[in-house]
């Protein structure tokens, strides 16, 4: 048996070159927060990992379903059933030994979630679309805490990325959220800021949306995209290689269209623009409204059982 720090230095040896030694070991000493260990947040677990980064705090409260299987890293044949947290973090164990990771295996509220960003760097936000209130709790407390929030979105067969810095635009000014909104209204407000090219509708199929069943389209192809994404702008983030792009700078990248674009909304959502395409999306999928709003998103866990490792 080697010694942890010995394989630490063989498995992150080819990193080399595209990192410094020094850099290397910054990023060791690093640690990142993931909510959500589904589509997104497993990929992002495993890709960080790879790359060497040494703690991680990860939340999510489900377990995983042969649903999950289409995009999922950790769902399995092997692993039905089982808390994702668990899976994900014996997984990261398995990648890379002497790896720390934490498990809030409760999910993320108001009763942990300063627990959940204590003492990290860069908090990745993985979270379902369909479990707003989390989001909007996640932005607020990392932003009091001075903790710059990084996100990736699938969007049919592409993918975008973002950030929200301490200092920069708020997460509800840029998607124009407001409090007494329906369900419906936030959602919308949503997926239009995630993407406001919005291309990716052209050869998507809407009636395969399910806002009731809180499903959607979704492509393993599209994970993968944005963890590379994703994952570069947390080691421009650890390492402070140049100015994080944050909010209200957006940027999508579609290789099926064969398309990159790259913009800033500067007043987010209530641009003229946004609110136009606020207004087709709505009536695109006006009739699933009502059976959205009586649904509703996932609500917040009140309590639970704090991180254990």
């Amino acid at each position: 048996m080697i010694s942890t720090d010995t394989y630490y230095q063989q498995a992150t040896q080819r990193n080399l070159g595209i990192v410094s030694t020094s850099e290397q070991q910054r990023l060791r000493a690093s640690k990142v927060a993931i909510v959500g260990m589904g589509g997104a947040g497993g990929i992002y677990l495993t890709t960080l990992v790879r790359m060497g980064v040494g703690h991680f705090h990860i939340a999510d409260f489900d377990t995983f379903s042969v649903a999950n299987t289409n995009r999922q890293a950790g769902a399995m044949h092997s692993t039905m059933g089982r808390p994702k947290t668990e899976v994900m973090a014996e997984m990261a164990r398995d990648i890379l030994p002497g790896v720390e990771v934490t498990q809030f295996g409760q999910g993320i509220g108001t009763h942990n979630v300063e627990e959940f960003l204590r003492g990290v760097d860069v908090v990745l936000d993985a979270i379902d679309v369909f479990a707003q209130p989390a989001r909007l709790l996640l932005y607020q407390t990392a932003r009091r805490l001075g903790i710059p929030v990084l996100f990736g979105a699938p969007l049919g067969l592409s993918g975008t990325v973002g950030c929200f810095t301490p200092q920069g635009m708020r997460f509800e000014d840029y998607f124009d959220i407001r409090e007494g909104m329906s369900p419906f209204d936030i959602m919308t407000r949503f997926v239009v800021g995630l993407a406001p090219k919005g291309r990716h509708w052209t050869y998507m199929d809407s009636t395969k949306v399910d806002p009731g069943g809180h499903a959607g389209p979704s492509s393993a192809a599209a994970i993968s995209l944005i963890a590379g994404m994703v994952g570069v702008e947390v080691l421009v983030a650890l390492l402070q290689r140049h100015t994080l792009r944050a909010a209200p700078e957006f940027s999508q990248f579609d290789p099926y269209l064969k398309r990159y674009w790259r913009g800033r909304l500067h007043w987010g959502n209530r641009g003229p623009l946004q609110r136009l395409k606020l207004w087709f999306l709505r009536k695109k999928f006006g009739a699933m409204a009502e059976g959205f709003n009586k649904v509703g998103f996932q609500p917040l866990p009140k309590d639970g059982a704090a991180g254990c490792p």
